[in-house]
């Protein structure tokens, strides 16, 4: 019995010691950055809202995370639905300034709609890395349905 497992044992070692250890949990962290997109915080986005009227505020979350509150003025479009022909009707000239969020830094809803922005064409794409949770930490007014 045990000498079925020791090759297994023995496989998993190696490979430990060549990828390093195993993350402590298997929670999503999104990158620090996405290459072609400007990172902000909470206070950015309030800038970037004054600054600019027609930045357009993409929530990429799923509908059941929406329900739970959303930035004011935001439009939901889930990372799974989104694409070059989602993004064209809701933003259909590609240098209009775009920010994508979700939940926060173990979130990588808006990593993927962020790259997908910039695949589809889009140049000013902006990206709040510490999403909903962020902004709701800090108190700022949200809208809940």
């Amino acid at each position: 019995m045990y000498g079925r497992r020791l090759p297994l044992i023995a496989a998993l070692a190696w490979l430990a010691a060549f990828t390093g250890p195993l993350p402590a949990d298997s929670e999503v962290v999104s990158p620090d950055s996405i290459p072609g997109t400007t990172k902000v915080d909470a206070e950015g986005v309030l800038e970037l809202a004054e600054k600019i009227p027609e930045l357009v505020i993409v929530d990429a979350r799923i509908r059941q995370d929406r329900s739970q509150g959303y930035i004011e003025g935001s439009i939901s479009l889930p990372d799974v639905d989104t694409s070059c022909e989602a993004l064209a009707r809701i933003i259909p000239r590609k240098s209009t300034p775009v920010l994508f969020y979700c939940n926060g830094p173990k979130c990588g809803r808006s990593v993927h709609s962020s790259r997908k922005a910039l695949d589809c064409g889009y140049t000013g794409v902006y990206w709040y890395r510490g999403g909903f949770e962020e902004w709701k930490n800090k108190n700022y007014p949200y809208l809940k349905k």
